[in-house]
C-alpha cells in the first residue's frame, strides 16, 4: 500500500496535479468511478452480472483500478491505510452483525 501511495504522489507531482487533489475533489472523483462500475451492470440481471466476457472483465478491472487510485489518494490525505481501515471496519461489522447459527 505504501508503494502505491508513493507512486500516486509521484505521478501527481510530475503533472503538477497536487492542487486538484484535495479531499473534496478526490471524493467526487471516487464517486464518479464507482458510478462507472455501476453502469457496467446497470441493465444486467444478477446472473448476467456474474457471467461477463473478457472485454467486460477488462473494463471492470480498469474501473476498479480507477476507484482504488482515488480511494488510496483520499485515504493518504488523512494518513490512513485503506487496508487497515477495512480490517477495523470488519471488526466493527462483526460486533454489529453477529454470526447467525441455525
Amino acid at each position: 500500500m505504501e508503494k502505491l501511495k508513493s507512486r500516486l504522489r509521484e505521478f501527481a507531482a510530475a503533472r503538477n496535479w497536487q492542487s486538484f487533489h484535495n479531499p473534496k475533489n478526490l471524493a467526487m472523483a471516487l464517486s464518479v468511478e464507482v458510478a462507472e462500475i455501476t453502469e457496467i451492470f446497470q441493465w444486467k440481471s444478477a446472473g448476467e452480472s456474474m457471467d461477463v466476457d473478457d472485454a467486460t472483465r477488462r473494463h471492470i478491472a480498469e474501473e476498479v483500478g480507477d476507484a482504488m487510485i482515488y480511494l488510496t489518494m483520499l485515504a493518504d490525505k488523512f494518513d490512513l491505510d485503506p487496508l487497515d481501515c477495512a480490517t477495523e471496519k470488519m471488526k466493527l461489522n462483526a460486533i454489529k452483525y453477529p454470526e447467525q447459527h441455525s
